[in-house]
């Protein structure tokens, strides 16, 4: 891993700055160069560290204000681009959620991390179950927590959805109108509850515009492909479920049906709070995932 000091390039915008560290790269098995961001003690100081996996069209900037609270309440934080986001590579496999939680293992292991709470947003927090079921011993020797913020283990096929996907979000008709801040906000202002920051609204809008629309079908074909629901019932790990009830990006009750297939997974409601939880509701986020980390 080649490492150096600074903000992570992918960072948008002030509210979404990234807490001071080091950048790197890890490679996957593949060849994808995914881009790190480690902030916080040294290993084997402080609290247990924590890994963030973002959502789909995301990058690790969406973690930004989760990270600086997690870091100044004594957490070492590792942030990633998912591959094929921000400033990572796709590499040579195709994209599946199998694959996204192979990578967050490569990255778990890179850094040699024990103890570790994996928390993931949305697509990342598929990834972060996807991990926990593929790799098990990794799970039960690295990994004392999962947090599982505003996603679901299946149910993402199907009816509208998949026409959406496949008739509109790939489409350079969208990019054309997605670069235009006003149109491109209005567009994505769904994804939020209640009096979202404009700040975090347009950070949402430029990260959608830079993912490349291959990687936004690839990893929504993904995303509709998955289900996690019986491999779930197998990790050991405790889980922490967040979501807003107001999401209508993915459903409550598909978040909510996590519960009934993780063992001993708890659930955390936030009123009025839509899918952009790490922006929206950050302490309440790093409340869940510095509790998990107690467990």
């Amino acid at each position: 891993m080649a490492t150096g000091t600074g903000r992570a390039a992918a960072t948008p915008g002030g509210t979404l700055t990234l807490p001071r560290g080091a950048d790197g790269i890890v490679t996957a098995d593949d060849g994808a160069r995914l881009a790190v961001t480690v902030a916080g003690p040294p290993p084997g100081e402080g609290l247990p560290p924590v890994v963030l996996a973002h959502c789909w069209t995301g990058s690790r900037a969406v973690w930004g204000p989760v990270a600086r609270r997690l870091v100044a309440a004594g957490h070492r934080v590792v942030l990633y681009d998912q591959r094929g986001h921000g400033a990572s590579s796709v590499g040579a496999d195709p994209i599946s959620i199998d694959r996204l939680g192979d990578d967050l293992a490569t990255v778990v292991e890179q850094f040699d991390l024990h103890d570790a709470v994996l928390a993931g947003h949305s697509m990342g927090g598929m990834s972060v179950m996807a991990c926990a079921c593929r790799h098990p011993l990794l799970a039960r020797e690295r990994v004392r927590g999962l947090v599982l913020v505003a996603t679901a283990a299946h149910g993402l096929a199907g009816g509208g959805r998949d026409r959406f996907w496949r008739l509109v979000l790939w489409r350079e008709t969208v990019n054309r109108l997605m670069v235009h801040p006003r149109v491109g906000r209005v567009f994505v202002r769904r994804t939020f509850g209640r009096s979202p920051e404009k700040a975090h609204v347009e950070a949402t809008r430029a990260l959608f515009v830079a993912t490349p629309p291959g990687v936004r079908r690839d990893c929504a074909e993904a995303m509709s492909e998955m289900d996690l629901r019986h491999p779930l019932r197998e990790v050991e790990t405790p889980a922490t479920v967040v979501l807003g009830r107001k999401d209508r990006m993915i459903v409550n009750r598909l978040t909510r049906a996590i519960v009934d297939h993780a063992p001993g997974a708890r659930l955390v409601e936030l009123p009025h709070a839509g899918h952009m939880l790490p922006l929206e509701r950050p302490d309440e986020v790093t409340a869940a995932i510095a509790g998990s980390s107690q467990l």
